[in-house]
């Protein structure tokens, strides 16, 4: 271990937002990094309010040789889902009279590292602007809509679970000839979906982004499941429906059983897979960006850089590059964005994505 440093203060890390497996891994990589150059590290709790009420908490510890240490449960918490730290929601972190005490919590801290989605990113944009402790973010949202990195911590294991409940929901419908429709996680944005859909070899897809009404997407399903019994003679059907289509899955079957009669001999069935898409141990690929997210931010934050966030593998032109060729640092600012672009079809990356879908939507259906 090297020996503390002269500046003692500590550098604090918060969860915030929605969770998303393998936050533990960046919490863990941030505390091990940090400690082997002598900076001491505290965990925030429970998101922006811990930071609101000054809940810090020791994720180091001194040595006997002066050096520090980590908690060796660290390691273990590395590989479980979820937030050690908690998370929440905080409504009074919309205001600058709201965020106050936590700049003033901030002012003894040697900086602070973000993990989370647009919205405690945006909250980091706002701290940065009113203190002078440095901030960098690190993006951990499975909805993958969070702009500039080719990925957040938390996608791939959301898909690896979404896949493996899809794959079992398959061995049901295979042997009652049936239909499922299955809606999964991922707010406004239909990545999850479009990717899960091609993975398991869904009939359809159905995403926000397509733009369709009602009655489209019902007719849609009902040529979908007509053509994948009456004419190839299936045993099953799937269907992968994004939680930003807002037609609860429940009338959308309804409906769609409706128009096939009872005569068509199939059931169709509703599965929301809901917050078991959020949860799970983290994945190999998550672990790993963790970790190397994890090393970059702190990097940063001893740099004296704030106002960034640490991107892996940019999918946009520009930002500061870092001795890890996968990892560049945005501004928040251009981060927050690109993220409103990618919500709103402006972005070109969401609009070759729908390109894409469209393209293969007859492929799905063979």
């Amino acid at each position: 271990m090297i020996p503390f440093v002269s500046d003692a203060r500590p550098l604090a890390i918060l969860t915030s937002g929605g969770d998303a497996p393998g936050m533990n891994a960046v919490i863990r990589a941030v505390a091990k990094v940090a400690a082997s150059q002598g900076v001491p590290v505290v965990g925030v709790e429970d998101g922006y309010t811990g930071l609101l009420e000054g809940r810090l908490r020791p994720l180091t510890v001194p040595e006997s040789d002066g050096s520090l240490g980590v908690d060796p449960e660290m390691d273990f918490l590395g590989s479980v889902g979820g937030t050690v730290l908690g998370s929440a929601r905080e409504l009074r972190f919309l205001t600058p009279e709201g965020r106050a005490p936590a700049v003033r919590t901030m002012a003894s801290l040697r900086g602070l590292v973000v993990v989370g989605g647009n919205g405690s990113l945006a909250g980091a944009h706002a701290l940065a602007a009113e203190s002078e402790t440095p901030v960098i973010g690190i993006p951990a949202s499975i909805d993958h809509d969070v702009g500039c990195t080719g990925t957040s911590i938390g996608v791939d294991t959301a898909l690896n679970t979404i896949v493996a409940a899809c794959d079992a929901i398959c061995d049901t419908a295979r042997a009652h000839r049936r239909a499922f429709v299955v809606e999964v996680m991922g707010r406004d944005c239909g990545y999850l979906a479009m990717a899960a859909a091609v993975a398991t070899g869904a009939e359809a897809v159905l995403f926000r982004e397509q733009g369709r009404d009602e009655d489209e997407i019902v007719a849609s399903l009902e040529r979908a499941v007509r053509h994948a019994f009456a004419e190839r003679h299936k045993r099953r059907v799937l269907i992968l429906k994004a939680e930003g289509v807002t037609i609860p899955c429940t009338r959308l079957v309804r409906r769609v059983q409706q128009r096939l009669g009872e005569g068509f001999g199939v059931d169709v069935r509703a599965t929301v897979l809901g917050h078991l898409v959020r949860g799970g141990r983290p994945s190999f690929q998550d672990r790993m960006v963790a970790g190397r997210l994890g090393l970059a931010a702190v990097a940063a934050v001893l740099q004296g850089e704030s106002d960034q966030m640490v991107a892996w593998q940019a999918i946009v032109p520009g930002g500061t590059p870092t001795p890890d060729s996968a990892v560049t640092r945005f501004g928040l600012a251009r981060v927050l964005e690109e993220s409103r672009a990618l919500v709103d079809g402006s972005s070109p990356i969401t609009q070759r994505r729908v390109r894409m879908m469209e393209t293969i939507e007859g492929v799905l259906g063979l």
